[in-house]
């Protein structure tokens, strides 16, 4: 959990802010959702999207952000990042599925952090499809729809794990996790990919999942997400090949041994 405490009065306001602000981006992006999206370029690799429901939910977000706490920073996955001048800074994925979100596949989701010194303290993911807004703020708790939110712990061992995971829009990158994926997938009990990083966190959060683990993700995919899942009961580690592992307590040392295992084969097999 963050190393910093924050005051009762900033966490208040942050996290109605950042409830505020998720909330109406969500809204913005629902009026895109049954249109056939016009302005739809690649960013990484010509299967990574970004369209004018991206843009228009990012600046959706800063204008929020700058009307309501204008002295902060902000880190967003489409670009309008910018430095502050007080402790605190947000980090946000204006639409975290956009190729579900392109072929109107109901998995996509709004999510927003804010940090506190560096820290992630409060994280907010708006599922729109669903109807569902998970919240969490450092010693508070994490929330789906206002119904407490607890990891399954105690449910399942290692052979019995419900396991989400995600793939790079980079070809090499995919040449690695699949190789992963063929050592796991006879240990465990199967593996989900949503096509959401923020929703899988939040879904080991209320016990969907086990766990979710995943390679090559950046900063506003999961910051607001480990929130909400650390605040259920969940643990987030990041382990070697750039790996972001969540996972109820009992299931986080074997698979770290689990992944470990798998990530040295792909690179003995000289493929990482």
């Amino acid at each position: 959990m963050p190393a910093h405490d924050v005051p009762a009065a900033l966490l208040d306001e942050l996290q109605e802010v950042a409830l505020r602000v998720a909330t109406g981006a969500a809204e913005l992006l629902q009026t895109y959702s049954d249109k056939h999206l016009e302005h739809v370029n690649t960013k990484s690799s010509p299967t990574d999207l970004v369209s004018e429901a991206d843009r228009a939910s990012e600046a959706y977000i800063v204008s929020e952000l700058h009307r309501s706490r204008p002295g902060d920073a902000l880190l967003s996955e489409e670009g309008a990042s910018h430095d502050g001048t007080t402790k605190v800074s947000w980090v946000a994925d204006p639409l975290d599925g956009t190729t579900n979100f392109f072929y109107q596949v109901p998995a996509y989701s709004v999510s927003l952090a804010a940090c506190y010194e560096g820290d992630p303290v409060v994280g907010v993911v708006v599922d729109p499809s669903r109807h569902e807004t998970w919240s969490a703020a450092q010693g508070r708790g994490a929330w789906c729809n206002d119904v407490a939110c607890h990891v399954a712990s105690g449910r399942s061992q290692l052979e019995t794990a419900l396991v989400g995971t995600g793939f790079s829009y980079r070809r090499e990158n995919r040449v690695v996790q699949a190789a992963m994926l063929a050592h796991m997938l006879p240990r465990i009990r199967d593996i989900r990919r949503i096509g959401s990083a923020a929703l899988d966190l939040c879904w080991v959060a209320n016990g969907r999942f086990d766990a979710y683990f995943e390679s090559g993700t950046h900063y506003w995919d999961w910051a607001a997400g480990s929130v909400v899942c650390q605040e259920a009961g969940g643990l987030i580690s990041m382990l070697p090949g750039d790996i972001v592992l969540a996972s109820t307590p009992e299931l986080l040392a074997p698979l770290t041994d689990l992944l470990a295992d798998a990530h040295a084969e792909a690179q003995a097999a000289g493929l990482g």
